[in-house]
């Protein structure tokens, strides 16, 4: 709490009249136990109003109270995707009064546990999420190359994904791929690494995986759901999220997980789409989140004790970007 309260200090010593009416907007909203943890929970996703209904026990007139009074203290901010609008904590600003406070606060919580029967109702949501992802793939599997190739061809991007993951482990001898889709980039994977293991949730898309990597002995792919699956995995030099973070129901846990099963100057390969608005991309392609911000994966890369290695951003055809980041785990000291 010690950073807390000077960051609150630090925050009211500039021009104390110019900042306390903003100051006590946010304060107020944060001073709610309830709020509290549905920032503690929105820091492990984004969720619909019904969502965090579900999460948090309560009636759907006192969660949009809530939501309102946090996004009127600037702690909160919607997004749409589809025909949906989900909640997610707005990123703390650099240059606001209440900048060093907001960070602070997010530490605290971050570093603290989440209620358990919160923890168990919003782990049940997760799954629920979880479940409609791999329905889709396990009945679109055959149609994913086109579907795929509606946003990004492979070979847009491949090329340079693995040259920024080289140049930031340029030794690794282990790497995971999460959802590797028709496994043509394990195929890649497998060429500069001793070890490469392959982990997609859809039993459907594995068959196609296995016809791809059939001549490679280096190669193993396992079934099951991501980040449920870390436990029986060993930790590795990389990790490769490579244009599946869209699917996942849950990006900014996957990237935590993702950074836990790093060792100490290990490599995350990021490559997804930028944010947009082709809402048409849920239906047909399985997309769960339309893209993501690049502050979005640089704040849940940092929280996870990330750092920020390498970026690139390609244009594709119909309108779509792609960002290639590369994040680093720091050496144990």
């Amino acid at each position: 709490m010690i950073a807390l309260d000077s960051a609150i200090m630090n925050a009211l010593a500039p021009s104390l009249p110019d900042v306390t009416d903003h100051l006590a907007g946010f304060l107020k909203a944060a001073g709610d136990p309830l709020r509290l943890q549905v920032l503690q929970v929105l820091g492990q996703n984004s969720f619909g109003v019904l969502e965090l209904c579900e999460i948090m026990a309560m009636k759907q007139s006192g969660m949009s109270h809530h939501l309102k009074v946090l996004a009127k203290g600037g702690l909160v901010e919607k997004r749409r995707e589809g025909n949906s609008i989900f909640y997610r904590r707005r990123l703390p600003q650099a240059d606001g009064a209440e900048g060093a406070v907001h960070s602070a606060l997010l530490d605290e919580l971050d570093d603290g546990p989440l209620n358990e029967e919160v923890a168990a109702r919003l782990e049940q949501v997760q799954q629920q999420r979880a479940e409609q992802s791999r329905a889709f793939f396990a009945r679109h599997a055959e149609q994913h190359d086109a579907q795929q190739e509606l946003i990004a061809e492979y070979a847009q991007y491949a090329e340079q994904a693995c040259e920024l993951l080289l140049r930031a482990s340029p030794e690794g001898k282990q790497v995971l791929e999460i959802g590797p889709g028709d496994g043509l980039f394990l195929l890649e994977l497998a060429r500069h690494f001793e070890q490469v293991i392959g982990l997609d949730n859809a039993e459907a898309m594995l068959k196609r995986a296995r016809k791809t990597v059939a001549k490679r002995s280096n190669v193993e792919l396992i079934l099951g759901d991501w980040p449920e699956a870390a436990r029986n995995l060993p930790t590795v030099d990389a990790v490769v999220l490579n244009m599946v973070l869209h699917h996942l129901p849950a990006p900014a846990s996957a990237i935590r997980a993702a950074a836990t099963q790093l060792q100490a100057g290990g490599t995350l390969l990021i490559t997804d789409l930028c944010r947009h608005d082709q809402h048409w991309a849920h239906e047909t392609c399985g997309d769960f989140w339309l893209g993501f911000d690049e502050t979005d994966l640089v704040d849940w890369a940092g929280r996870a004790g990330l750092e920020l290695q390498e970026s690139q951003f390609l244009a594709l055809r119909n309108g779509f970007q792609v960002q290639v980041r590369t994040f680093k785990k720091a050496l144990k000291v």
